[in-house]
């Protein structure tokens, strides 16, 4: 029961699978149909193959999520201006609201709200909280993750206790 229960304060600590710690209706933001600005250094497209990569100081942003990484590579669709996934390569990082996510490659799948993050030591940052392991996988929409291979590493800094009050002393008494 004690290892339950820590379980549960280290999901909710880390804000990485809330919804798992409570059985609450899914409330799934999806993002998939907000527009993807890409900025970058140098632009490469492929109409017949369905790609384009954009290459040198790239940052990717939809929604509340943006990508910075070294090289990126956009996968269309069969519907004109519909993206299947996108691919970050080489100094990846991730921010989403409060939460940054770090690696050397990242799938981001849109339609899914997934990003998989892997290669050069993954890692999510949220406040001094952290959490590592092989493959990190979080879903944007329904703010829930896993991380597996190798071995997983949270580190989680209880949150200050605000309620607290003051011990009484002999001032009050009388």
């Amino acid at each position: 029961m004690k290892r339950s229960l820590i379980l549960a304060a280290v999901v909710i600590s880390c804000g990485l699978t809330a919804s798992v710690a409570q059985a609450a209706p899914e409330t799934r933001r999806d993002t998939s149909n907000q527009p993807i600005t890409v900025k970058s250094n140098e632009l490469a497209a492929d109409n017949k193959g369905k790609t384009a990569v954009f290459t040198g100081k790239v940052v990717a942003k939809q929604g509340d999520v943006t990508i910075f990484c070294d090289r990126m590579t956009v996968y269309y669709g069969a519907t004109q201006g519909d993206v299947d996934k996108i691919e970050a390569d080489g100094n990846v990082r991730i921010v989403q609201e409060n939460r940054v996510g770090v690696s050397s490659h990242a799938v981001y799948e849109s339609k899914l709200g997934r990003i998989t993050l892997t290669g050069g030591n993954p890692k999510v940052i949220q406040g001094k909280d952290t959490v590592s392991g092989e493959v990190i996988t979080y879903f944007i929409d329904d703010e829930r993750s896993s991380v597996t291979g190798g071995r997983v590493e949270a580190v989680i800094h209880p949150k200050p206790k605000s309620d607290a009050r003051p011990k009484k002393g002999n001032a009050d008494k009388r």
